[in-house]
């Protein structure tokens, strides 16, 4: 059985390695895939070169991608449902989990326990390495998201996504006192070129990302200053707050990557309300409590 990835590109980088990085294929599998000439850049050039440059928002096709059977698990975990129909699934993910599993980490991940719990009755369309994964929210970010059971409802709410008709909010603890009660951030995102694992606010090879910022309140924990802060993402960049919140001299508490460890709960970043509508045309509204981790404000 064969089948058609599309991956849309969001930094320069070699084709073979780019698809790579951010798919199931092996570099080894991609280059195969491109000497055979299966891999389309926007639907117009066929690449035959492994080491062709791809730049940023163009779109990879590849065709006739063997279907492996992978290594994946299904493991009894506990999952915080919030909703569940025939449809789709909302998901509170504790901080510490990774959503989907990856080379070299296939098990305790958000998946593994997808599959124990609904085996087989999750939609397919981003792969077996993600079966019903819509979007993700990091690791260490704790939160809700959605699942998709079928593919319809996949598609459908994939197309709210792009189109950020769907409603995220966040609470997080930063610190420092952020000093205004509304605070709109409205800088660029791209790669760090010093260090990939990063996200940084840069000009060259980035996308455009605002953040609305909005202050609950000031407090201090063993004597230093922090804020709860609310906020409202009108985009979705790869770990936007983090990097926002960090720019602007406000680091998130506990943020391992942009700021400092504190302990295993790692960076105070919760996922607390999601809206949305579901493919019956139904607006549905979710939230959750925060972590007692975030207790400290208190």
């Amino acid at each position: 059985m064969n089948k058609t990835l599309v991956i849309e590109v969001k930094y320069k980088e070699r084709i073979d390695k780019y698809i790579s990085d951010n798919s199931d294929i092996s570099r080894n599998d991609a280059k195969d895939l491109i000497l055979n000439k299966n891999v389309i850049i926007n639907d117009s050039i066929i690449v035959n070169k492994p080491k062709f440059i791809v730049s940023e928002n163009q779109v990879i096709s590849i065709k006739e991608i063997p279907f492996k059977v992978t290594d994946i698990i299904p493991e009894k975990i506990d999952l915080k449902i919030v909703y569940e129909d025939s449809d789709l699934i909302v998901i509170d993910k504790p901080s510490g989990m990774v959503v989907h599993p990856a080379p070299g980490n296939l098990k305790g991940t958000l998946v593994n326990g997808l599959l124990y719990h609904f085996q087989k009755n999750l939609s397919d369309v981003n792969g077996q390495m993600r079966p019903g994964i819509l979007h993700r929210i990091d690791k260490d970010t704790s939160g809700l998201l959605i699942v998709a059971k079928n593919n319809k409802a996949h598609t459908f709410l994939a197309q709210q996504l792009k189109d950020h008709l769907i409603k995220r909010k966040y609470k997080a603890i930063v610190e420092g006192f952020v000093q205004n009660e509304i605070t709109h951030i409205d800088l660029p995102i791209g790669r760090d070129p010093m260090n990939r694992q990063k996200m940084s606010v840069i000009k060259q090879n980035s996308k455009n990302a605002i953040t609305h910022v909005y202050l609950e309140k000031h407090f201090n924990y063993n004597d230093k200053p922090y804020s709860l802060i609310r906020c409202e993402l009108e985009t979705g960049r790869t770990h936007q707050i983090r990097v926002h919140m960090a720019y602007i001299k406000h680091p998130v508490f506990g943020d391992p990557l942009y700021d400092k460890k504190v302990d295993e709960f790692n960076q105070r970043l919760h996922a607390y309300e999601i809206e949305f509508t579901h493919p019956n045309g139904q607006n549905l509204k979710f939230t959750t409590e925060l972590p007692k981790e975030f207790e400290i404000s208190n």
